[in-house]
């Protein structure tokens, strides 16, 4: 897919719902690379499965400290779950909601499995070195994560667990992690409404995980909107009983 060099009208092809006047930007990141971007309180990030079977895998900073980062165990634990989808929110280790998945059609975006790194990448996909691949060489997720966290002033200390967009791994009766192949479709999307000014670092390789055998990893389109934050009778908000813990605790910090 080829997206319009004009990023409005970009968006309104990827997102015909939404309203244009709320549009702020749209890019396209090819699949293997690695972006990040600095994300205001009261932005949605819609991502989008250009092409079906796509990885983003994510990490997320308080933009103005960011030693508060994302703690997926605490994300898990106080929702009682081992996946995530639309009305989860993405917690801080400080208790704080930096974002919200407040729309999801994909349905299960894995939170346990990590990012790939260049040993995984070598022994699955072989060589894909630069100077013979030029920009369609073998990425991995570590590095290309490590490349935008230097960006910020962070470095190995910072690497974090990832959640990984798009893809789902289910865990087995005898306790072994099940990759879903062709789980996310073309077109498929997920909606992060950010509640704190947020670095976001991202990484499109692929899932550690993938059975694929050919270095293909899929592009994935952005459109940011400015949504607004958590109303009081938001889903993710009203969820369970800790996110409107976090809900108050995070608007505490902005009074």
């Amino acid at each position: 897919m080829t997206l319009d060099t004009h990023p409005i009208a970009a968006a309104a092809a990827l997102a015909p719902d939404l309203d244009p006047a709320t549009v702020l930007w749209s890019e396209l990141v090819p699949g293997g690379h690695h972006h990040s971007l600095r994300v205001r309180r009261g932005t949605t990030l819609r991502f989008i499965d250009v092409d079906g079977g796509a990885n983003v895998s994510l990490l997320l900073y308080r933009a103005d400290e960011r030693l508060e980062r994302l703690n997926l165990p605490d994300t898990l634990k106080a929702q009682h779950t081992a996946h995530l989808s639309a009305g989860h929110v993405l917690y801080s280790d400080m208790g704080r909601v930096l974002a919200a998945i407040a729309s999801d059609t994909v349905g299960w975006h894995d939170p346990l499995c990590g990012v790939s790194d260049a040993a995984q990448v070598l022994a699955r996909y072989g060589e894909g070195r630069y100077q013979e691949k030029r920009n369609a060489m073998h990425r991995n997720g570590k590095d290309g994560l490590l490349v935008e966290l230097g960006k910020w002033g962070l470095g190995w200390r910072d690497l974090t667990p990832t959640l990984n967009l798009f893809s789902k791994v289910s865990v087995d009766d005898d306790g072994a992690l099940r990759y879903a192949p062709d789980h996310s479709r073309a077109g498929g999307h997920v909606e992060l409404r950010f509640e704190m000014d947020t670095l976001v670092a991202l990484s499109c390789a692929p899932h550690p995980l993938s059975p694929a055998t050919v270095y293909a990893p899929g592009p994935v389109a952005i459109v940011a909107w400015h949504s607004g934050t958590a109303g009081p009778d938001d889903r993710c908000r009203l969820s369970c009983p800790e996110n409107q813990r976090g809900y108050a605790n995070t608007e505490l910090a902005h009074r």
